[in-house]
């Protein structure tokens, strides 16, 4: 049985969050002498010289229309970078708990871990970039805390089965966190809607990707009330600045345009496999959920070094575990894509 409670840390149970002035006032009002602030304006605009909402209600209607999810079941961060870390800081215990990731996969999780000093568990990925349920069943103890799923994964571009997904959210006292941020390009169904039957479920999001929003910084996780609960009793006070909040409620109305992105994109995605496919050095294109392409070439460094020297940047993930020999390409615009397959018939030449 899956308790909040008994998986925090006890002195975040104990915890009294900060109370905000904003925290505190509750209603409408046309004149503000509670929170410190500039009451003459900013010389950007007479609004920034206030706080912000610090719970972000606006935004989280308009994302609950979007999502279907209630407002109360989701968390807005700084990134999804402070979704991850806040669960590192409330859930697990330095020094004593550990965490288990599925690698290769998104680095952070291990960075977090290490900066809130817990251990990290390794329950590498099988060759088909697949969960390997024995191995990560293995690795569980009575101080394991959170199981981290990334789906679609990030630097291998492929979904987790939801089948073996589904078996370490029925398996596992603790949480499991899927950290969905590239599922906008994928053609499989978000577990946000699954949420109310698994308690233990948190699901990650972000504005960074298919919404194009990544230099607004805005995270979002999904989870049962009490996990939220969890998430604003730790989180700084005032974590999403207005300016964020003001731009990414315009960028919501905008769904119509976002999807427009979304297919142009898958489009690019499939006609560039096409395209690098067609080049000697490509010994093979990874399946992609994503907007990025893993792919296996020869003598990565020596391509990758000659693309910089090209002015076109793309990932080496040749030294990462299960992706020797591969580079990481993100779809970029038509012309972009291009001029990348352009650059690596030059470098065959």
């Amino acid at each position: 049985m899956f308790k909040v409670e008994e998986l925090l840390r006890p002195n975040i149970r104990q915890l009294v969050p900060y109370s905000s002035a904003r925290d505190e006032f509750k209603g409408e009002a046309q004149v503000f002498l509670d929170a410190n602030e500039n009451s003459l304006g900013s010389p950007l605009t007479r609004w920034y010289n206030r706080y912000p909402d610090p719970l972000q209600a606006k935004v989280k209607q308009a994302l609950s229309q979007i999502k279907g999810v209630p407002p109360e079941h989701i968390f807005l961060g700084n990134g999804s970078d402070e979704c991850i870390d806040i669960l590192f800081r409330a859930f697990c215990n330095p020094g004593k708990d550990n965490v288990i990731i599925n690698p290769p996969t998104y680095g952070m999780y291990e960075v977090s871990a290490h900066i809130n000093d817990i251990e990290v568990r390794r329950a590498v990925l099988q060759d088909d970039f697949q969960l390997d349920l024995v191995h990560l069943e293995n690795l569980v103890d009575e101080n394991t805390k959170i199981i981290w799923i990334c789906s679609p994964n990030n630097p291998t571009a492929n979904s987790m089965n939801r089948e073996d997904v589904e078996i370490v959210l029925n398996n596992f006292a603790g949480l499991v966190v899927v950290d969905e941020a590239y599922i906008n390009f994928s053609r499989h169904k978000s577990f946000i809607q699954e949420l109310k039957d698994y308690p233990n479920l948190v699901v990650l999001q972000t504005l960074s990707k298919a919404w194009g929003l990544a230099g607004l910084r805005l995270g979002m996780a999904f989870a049962s009330t009490a996990i939220i609960d969890v998430y604003n009793k730790v989180k700084p006070p005032y974590n999403i600045s207005q300016a964020t909040q003001e731009l990414v409620l315009q960028a919501l109305g905008e769904v119509e345009q976002v999807n427009e992105m979304i297919r142009i994109l898958v489009s690019q995605r499939e006609q560039l496999a096409k395209d690098l496919a067609a080049l000697p050095l490509v010994s093979k294109i990874y399946h992609s959920d994503a907007n990025f392409l893993l792919v296996k070439v020869s003598d990565a460094r020596r391509v990758y070094d000659y693309l910089l020297e090209q002015g076109i940047v793309v990932r080496d993930r040749s030294k990462v575990e299960l992706c020797e020999g591969c580079l990481r390409i993100t779809v970029g615009t038509e012309r972009e894509n291009k001029d990348l397959i352009a650059s690596l018939k030059q470098f065959l030449s």
